[in-house]
């Protein structure tokens, strides 16, 4: 057989980058969503060849001449070129510290925080148009969602809420009189606690207790919850607030579904973090039970398979290091900045998770169910 050259590229550490590059390469292993930035054109017309093609102008705050996408394009370009073992990822970089203040320094950050700052800074300037392409011939090129399943952060919809857009129901219910209040916000990740039962210290070889679930977080996040009085809810029957539960189902799924494990807790002025290992599967996440109208959903609709996993190795949050896990073509990589190795499902498995990434798995064509 033919040995298969590894051609994934690493990402060099630009002084405590490590949880960009992490995001970055996670985001790279994303079909969808990295297949259109790759297959937009680039920004400058160089040398009249490109003559003709689309060019899209952004709105970047501020500076006229910086734009995260096309930073972004070219560092996706980069990675699965094959042609080198690392890429420095300054440009992108720099634009980061222009249009998001809170990123610069060479200080470690939390890579959650980071990617929930890129996408909304992408979408932004996605919605900035195309060249006087009028926005809703964008929308029927970038998305083939019925205009009732569109989810926006607001207004027109990008590739990223296409992608990670899902939209969440929140039920509240008065204790007092019995009214019910829904409403609907949309979501590109769920952020899910780990239940505080699993939280003392226990490694994946220790038997105390039983093992936390990545179910066992989505059922503490979708569980209905009875409001503290600190919380009381506004009663519009009552005129006053009172004690009240909320749930939250999911009204809608998206493409890629993005879940955040709260790893770090304030307590006092410090962060503390929680290292529980969360066992989660690597293949047929069913999210099914979570759905509104699950009635409502095609039989493969609901499953998920794992595509890319982000890692915080340390103790706290200013410190530590970020590593991803990720699938290509079949097969498992670690990048741990500019090193990448091959890998193996076993070792992802063990791995203490703090973002996963889940692609909705595509119902193959004429598969009826017998």
């Amino acid at each position: 057989g033919s040995t298969t050259v590894l051609c994934a590229t690493g990402l060099r550490n630009l002084g405590n980058t490590c949880f960009m590059n992490a995001i970055l390469q996670s985001l790279s292993n994303i079909q969808q969503f990295c297949c259109y930035f790759k297959e937009l054109p680039a920004v400058e017309l160089r040398n009249g060849k490109t003559a003709g093609r689309r060019t899209y102008h952004t709105r970047s705050q501020g500076d006229n001449n910086v734009s995260l996408v096309e930073e972004f394009r070219k560092t996706l370009c980069a990675l699965w070129q094959g042609s080198q073992t690392a890429f420095s990822p300054e440009s992108l970089f720099y634009v980061v510290w222009k249009i998001m203040p809170n990123f610069r320094g060479y200080q470690q950050q939390d890579a959650h925080e980071f990617m929930r700052y890129l996408l909304d800074h992408l979408h932004l300037e996605l919605q900035g148009g195309f060249n006087g392409v009028s926005r809703s011939v964008i929308l029927q090129e970038s998305s083939n969602l019925s205009a009732s399943n569109k989810c926006c952060i607001n207004g027109a919809s990008t590739v990223v809420t296409t992608i990670f857009g899902g939209i969440l129901q929140n039920e509240v219910n008065c204790l007092i009189c019995g009214t019910e209040s829904r409403k609907f916000d949309p979501f590109l990740d769920l952020s899910l606690d780990i239940p505080s039962q699993f939280r003392n210290k226990r490694t994946k070889n220790q038997e105390s207790g039983p093992m936390c679930t990545l179910r066992d977080c989505l059922h503490s996040f979708t569980d209905l919850e009875e409001l503290d009085e600190t919380e009381l809810y506004m009663c519009h029957k009552c005129k006053k607030k009172q004690k009240s539960t909320k749930k939250f189902w999911i009204q809608k799924l998206p493409k890629v579904l993005c879940l955040h494990l709260k790893r770090f807790h304030w307590t006092a002025y410090l962060r503390n973090k929680v290292d529980t290992y969360v066992e989660f599967p690597l293949r047929g996440l069913d999210m099914k039970c979570y759905l509104l109208e699950p009635e409502n959903s095609g039989p493969d609709s609901c499953l998920y398979d794992l595509v890319a996993v982000v890692v915080h190795h340390g103790s706290g949050v200013g410190s530590g290091h970020y590593t991803a896990y990720a699938a290509h073509e079949g097969r498992w990589f670690h990048f741990n900045d500019s090193t990448v190795t091959l890998t193996d499902e076993e070792t992802v498995g063990k791995a203490k998770a703090y973002i996963l990434f889940y692609v909705e798995r595509q119902a193959k064509p004429g598969a009826e169910k017998l």
